[in-house]
C-alpha cells in the first residue's frame, strides 16, 4: 500500500484577526486527485470551502468543494489560496491567475490586502412571492433579485439583517445555491448575511462571491463605484468592493491559522 502526503493550510479570509472572517482549507497538488476523494477531504475538513490548486503554466487551476458539493465560484477560498502562494510558497509576481469553472480569475497583492477580480453577477428583479417571505420567516423584503446562483433580498436596515431568522428548511426547497440578505450599513456602505443550507452551510461566515451580486446593486443605489461592506455572521468579515461593469473587484485580508500534512493511502 502506497501512502501519499499532501500539504494543507487553513486560512481565515476577509479578516486581519485570527478566528475571524471565513476559514478555508487550501491543498496544493502536483496532479489532480479523483473528484470523489477531493470531496471526501472537503467533508473531513468540515469547513465551508476547501480549495484545491494544481499548477498550470504560469498560473494555477483552482477547484472549490463544500462539505457536500463542488461549486462554481468561491471568493474567500480563492483569497486564502492567493495568500498561501504569496506568503508561504514565495510567489514573486504581484498578480496570480487562476483558471476555474467560472473562467479566469486573478488576485493582486498590495501590502497586506488581496484583490479578487471576479465576473459580475447579472441580477434580475423578481417578484416578492409568499415563498420568498417564508424564507425570511415571515418578513417581507423591500426587493428581490435573482442572480446566477443566489437570490438577493434587500431589507431596510442593518438591524433588520442582524435580527433576521431565516427558515433554513424553506431555503432548502429552492433550486438555487442560497439566499443573500442585504441592507445599508450603519458604518459601511452595505451589510449582509448569506445562507446556503443545501450546500451544508447554514450560514456562511463571509462570502466573497455573493458580493459580485451585491456590489453592482449597491453601486447603483448609492451612486458610487467603490464600496465598503461587512458580513454580519458570528465571525464577521470586512470587504472593499469596486464595481467595474462586467467585473467586480473584491478586496480583503487574510491570516494563516494552520499548516499541516495529511496522508492518503
Amino acid at each position: 500500500m502506497t501512502e501519499m502526503n499532501h500539504t494543507m493550510y487553513q486560512v481565515d479570509a476577509f479578516t486581519d484577526q485570527l478566528f475571524g472572517g471565513n476559514p478555508a482549507a487550501v491543498v496544493i497538488l502536483k496532479q489532480w486527485l479523483p473528484d470523489a476523494l477531493m470531496q471526501k477531504i472537503a467533508l473531513e475538513n468540515n469547513l465551508s470551502e476547501t480549495a484545491f490548486l494544481c499548477q498550470q503554466g504560469y498560473g494555477y487551476h483552482i477547484r472549490w468543494f463544500t462539505p457536500n458539493s463542488e461549486v462554481d465560484l468561491c471568493g474567500h477560498a480563492t483569497l486564502a489560496s492567493a495568500h498561501i502562494l504569496f506568503e508561504h510558497l514565495n510567489a514573486e509576481q504581484f498578480e496570480i491567475r487562476f483558471e476555474s469553472r467560472s473562467g479566469e480569475l486573478s488576485v493582486k497583492r498590495e501590502s497586506d490586502w488581496y484583490t479578487l477580480d471576479f465576473p459580475t453577477d447579472q441580477i434580475q428583479a423578481s417578484p416578492i412571492t409568499d415563498d420568498v417571505i417564508a424564507v425570511l420567516g415571515g418578513v417581507r423584503p423591500q426587493a428581490c433579485f435573482q442572480g446566477k446562483d443566489d437570490c438577493l433580498l434587500i431589507l431596510d436596515s442593518q438591524a433588520a439583517v442582524e435580527n433576521i431568522l431565516p427558515d433554513l428548511v424553506e431555503i432548502r426547497r429552492h433550486d438555487r445555491r442560497g439566499f443573500i440578505v442585504s441592507a445599508p450599513g450603519d458604518e459601511v456602505d452595505f451589510v449582509s448575511r448569506c445562507f446556503y443550507p443545501a450546500y451544508g452551510i447554514d450560514e456562511d461566515p463571509v462570502t466573497g462571491s455573493a458580493h459580485t451580486s451585491m456590489a453592482p446593486y449597491w453601486a447603483d443605489q448609492l451612486g458610487k463605484l467603490e464600496l465598503t461592506a461587512r458580513q454580519l455572521s458570528a465571525r464577521g468579515g470586512f470587504l472593499k468592493c469596486r464595481q467595474l461593469g462586467n467585473r467586480t473587484e473584491i478586496s480583503g485580508q487574510a491570516v494563516t491559522y494552520m499548516e499541516g500534512t495529511f496522508r492518503i493511502s
